[in-house]
């Protein structure tokens, strides 16, 4: 789930307010990503305290008035946390809270009054995003239970030459709450794929950043988080920064970088530190991979923290759960199982048409004997995949000497192999298994 800046005041200046005021209208605008169950449980005293407290476990961080929403937005560590932003129009100023920046008595003098600001609040909000801050207009939604404060906002937008803000509605750019259908076009949009990869690599960066003491790791992850701006980019420039980004993700997984963990003592380790070197090879040398998606760059992601931060094998951390919603998760049949071998059946046969050697060899030391070979014609994105579920299912091939009429010389024919999933695989590889395994397919 990506994340909100979220300003409303529940109506609560009016005298007279709806009991179930706070919850409903929680429900208007992210009941559609919310699971409402929980809501109705957590929001039942109808609580602004309550909803700000819910919420942000969600990702929403929800201010009750002006004066919140600018100390947040103007404090560059809380702005970050954010991707997109929803605007209440008018709400109170304050609520008892101390003005430390001054921010109040500067806007209320340029306002003429603290009514006129606070009718239009909203607008002064967007305004200091989006002019100050440069965050895009694009991520910002009026939403409100006050149209009748719409006409002025229109005016305000006009005599300051601004274009008002574009909403999924082309006949209004301002919401209101009961605009069901178009809040929720909105709320879709920002959950595109680019966005929910973003911020699981921030999360994710942050997280890592503070937990390890390595001077070099935590620069390492302050880098990767930079890669991808809050703006999505055209499909061109997307292209390239993916590039870049799993370029940087990979960099250190050479002969001289990260160490590779023996096979005999982590025979999973050493797979998927095998995977993530030659996926490092691939880029560097020939160019074998360089059409990426969010769902690969996140497959890649997730497999390098895991080598490289000191991690609970039966749990998987917040940033993961983000980064796993990318992919649809899928409980392997015992059909699906047996396509391992057809998928082992398949790098053999690669080898026998080129000559190479396959006798006894791991999966990803024949795929890897592909690029040492210049084979092109391969889907080598898929490739990678397949040599994760290797790192879980240990294969047990054998190839019995016997004689084959067909062609005498060839042991392929009359190969066996088994593969058998490994016993007590930590939690957080059953769950990569489920999302992994239909990409490798």
């Amino acid at each position: 789930m990506t994340h909100f800046l979220w300003v409303e005041d529940f109506n609560i200046s009016e005298t007279k307010r709806s009991e179930n005021i706070v919850s409903s209208t929680v429900s208007s605008v992210f009941g559609s990503i919310l699971d409402n169950k929980e809501l109705s449980e957590r929001l039942a005293e109808e609580d602004e305290n309550d909803a700000q407290d819910f919420l942000e476990e969600k990702g929403i961080f929800l201010k009750l008035n002006l004066l919140e929403a600018l100390e947040f937005i103007n404090d560059p560590k809380e702005l970050s946390k954010i991707d997109f932003v929803v605007l209440d129009v008018d709400m109170p100023l304050e609520n008892g809270q101390r003005d430390n920046n001054n921010y109040l008595p500067i806007l209320i003098e340029q306002y003429k009054s603290e009514d006129a600001l606070r009718k239009i609040a909203g607008y002064q909000i967007y305004t200091e995003l989006v002019i100050e801050l440069g965050f895009p207009k694009s991520h910002i939604l009026f939403c409100s239970n006050h149209a009748s404060y719409f006409e002025e906002l229109k005016s305000k937008f006009a005599s300051a030459n601004i274009k008002p803000p574009i909403s999924p509605n082309p006949n209004e750019p301002f919401l209101r709450k009961e605009d069901k259908e178009f809040i929720n076009q909105w709320l879709d949009a920002a959950h595109l794929d680019y966005f929910v990869l973003r911020r699981g690599i921030i999360e994710a960066c942050n997280y890592l950043e503070n937990k390890t003491s390595d001077a070099e790791l935590q620069e390492y992850f302050f880098g990767l988080k930079r890669y991808l701006p809050l703006k999505e980019p055209n499909p061109t420039e997307k292209e390239s920064i993916y590039l870049h980004l799993v370029r940087a993700i990979v960099h250190d997984w050479d002969d001289k970088g990260h160490p590779i963990p023996d096979r005999r003592v982590n025979p999973i380790g050493n797979t998927l530190g095998w995977l993530l070197r030659t996926a490092r090879n691939w880029l560097a040398h020939d160019s074998l991979l360089n059409n990426f998606d969010e769902k690969t760059i996140a497959f890649i992601f997730l497999i390098n923290v895991r080598l490289l931060a000191n991690l609970e094998d039966d749990k998987l951390e917040p940033f993961e759960l983000k980064l796993l919603s990318l992919f649809d998760k899928n409980t392997l049949s015992q059909a699906e199982i047996n396509k391992l071998k057809t998928f082992y059946k398949e790098a053999i046969e690669v080898c026998q048409n080129n000559n190479l050697n396959f006798i006894n060899k791991y999966y990803n030391q024949l795929v890897n004997d592909f690029h040492e070979n210049s084979i092109v014609n391969c889907d080598y994105t898929k490739l990678l995949f397949r040599v994760f579920m290797f790192a879980i299912y240990q294969q047990n091939p054998s190839f019995p000497r016997t004689t084959n009429t067909a062609n005498p010389n060839s042991p392929f024919l009359d190969y066996q192999v088994r593969f058998v999933k490994r016993n007590n695989l930590p939690c957080y590889l059953e769950e990569f298994e489920k999302c992994f395994y239909p990409l490798a397919v």
